[in-house]
């Protein structure tokens, strides 16, 4: 079995360099189901890293110093859970971030997020009054989703559980944080919904979004917090308003489950990853396809993609730079690619990846297997172009409507529009 495109050079192709690993250190006799790390996170000031170890345990490990040093990373890691990491409070003040955190969740857990607030997002509550919670511009949350419905939020500095969300019926399979700092909590579940909860509003549950027929794999916000992606179970790409709550659009190509879903840091693109063994890079202002990235050669016909299980796409993160795309599969390997290319540019052995997300400046990506372990790689080098850079300045800022209409010479604008490949 092929894991490149035959025009590849498979010489020329680039392997990652591993930096560290975090060993779960469960007894061998519980290395059976419940011991899987469904997912890790990094805090959006990259000061934390969560992982899942399984059997309900979830630890939070300083990373600010875990990089300055040439040092391997897990022993950074173990280290700085003994140092003491000085930040500014908002009066200027410093103080102590606490020591690395063990928290028991009470159930299998399956969803990771780190969320942060800013004072001028205000709760959409009208009485503000009444709020038993106020959660301070210095706070820093982590969701869990468990396998029992429950979400619980944990202050991130002490470990102390804050809040428990109940509503969900099934598994809690993952969380998102608008990026905009207004405590917006969104939950994807196997009960065929997602659920959006304020934060600010004690963690009042505000809306139900319906739509999947199925399992709800992954959700994700745009950089900007205005789109939801979610994707599932039955082919399933939805794009969602949350100004409105109301669902934009359905995105159809997948031939199989999809699985993971992240947008581009200018909100241009979304990459979405499914069991059909492809990762599909989508304009999500027009539904079109602009890049395809095979993980089986020939790739197979929609007919066979369903039964193509030794090469299912289980993850997909986009890296900070917006140049890179990493992907995990089910064929033991972990590749990056660019997104002016649909081969791989550096890959890496790993056996049963589950997830993958890349640390807040994008120098690191770290991914989770079965057995409940972390693995980290250095990311590739890149300079990006004069073209990338003035398309990431004007996609920040404009949809791909907005763009089409500026008047522009027709190489000007094809120089500021994301092509298909």
């Amino acid at each position: 079995m092929a894991s490149f495109p035959p025009f590849v050079n498979e010489n020329d192709i680039v392997t990652s360099r591993s930096i560290g690993e975090l060993i779960n250190r469960a007894a061998p006799f519980d290395q059976k189901y419940g011991c899987e790390n469904w997912t890790v996170a990094f805090a959006p000031d990259g000061s934390f890293f969560a992982w899942s170890q399984g059997h309900r345990i979830v630890k939070l490990v300083p990373w600010v110093q875990c990089l300055n040093s040439a040092v391997d990373v897990t022993q950074n890691i173990v280290n700085s859970g003994n140092a003491k990491l000085l930040r500014q409070n908002s009066d200027g003040s410093l103080k102590t971030k606490p020591r690395e955190h063990t928290i028991d969740c009470g159930d299998l857990v399956w969803s990771l997020a780190f969320g942060s607030s800013v004072p001028e997002k205000q709760s959409r509550c009208v009485n503000i009054e009444w709020h038993r919670f106020k959660f301070g511009q210095d706070q820093l949350l982590l969701a869990t989703g468990l396998s029992n419905g429950r979400i619980k939020i944990w202050d991130v500095y002490t470990g102390k559980l804050l809040l428990n969300l109940m509503d969900h019926t099934e598994v809690v399979r993952d969380l998102t944080f608008a990026p905009d700092g207004s405590l917006i909590l969104v939950s994807a579940s196997r009960d065929k919904t997602l659920r959006v909860w304020d934060l600010k509003d004690d963690g009042n549950m505000t809306k139900v979004l319906r739509g999947h027929q199925n399992w709800v794999y992954c959700c994700s916000f745009s950089p900007d917090s205005s789109i939801l992606c979610s994707v599932g179970a039955g082919k399933a790409v939805f794009l969602w308003d949350m100004d409105k709550y109301v669902m934009i659009r359905k995105l159809e190509g997948h031939h199989n489950d999809v699985v993971a879903c992240e947008f581009s840091p200018d909100g241009a693109l979304l990459a979405t990853a499914s069991y059909d063994t492809r990762v599909y890079v989508w304009d999500p202002y027009t539904g079109s396809i602009l890049l395809e990235l095979g993980h089986l050669f020939p790739s197979p016909s929609p007919i066979f993609a369903g039964g193509a299980n030794g090469t299912w796409v289980r993850s997909v993160a986009f890296s900070h730079d917006g140049v890179h795309i990493a992907s995990l599969a089910d064929d033991n390997l972990l590749r990056f690619w660019r997104i002016d290319t649909n081969h791989p540019v550096e890959v890496a052995s790993l056996s049963k990846g589950l997830c993958c997300t890349f640390s807040t400046d994008g120098s690191v990506l770290a991914a989770g297997t079965q057995d409940g372990n972390v693995h980290f790689w250095a990311t590739p080098k890149y300079v990006a172009s004069l073209q990338h850079l003035c398309r990431m300045s004007i996609r920040r800022v404009m949809t791909t409507g907005q763009v089409k209409k500026l008047p522009l010479p027709p190489k000007m604008m094809e120089f500021l529009s994301y092509q298909i490949i």
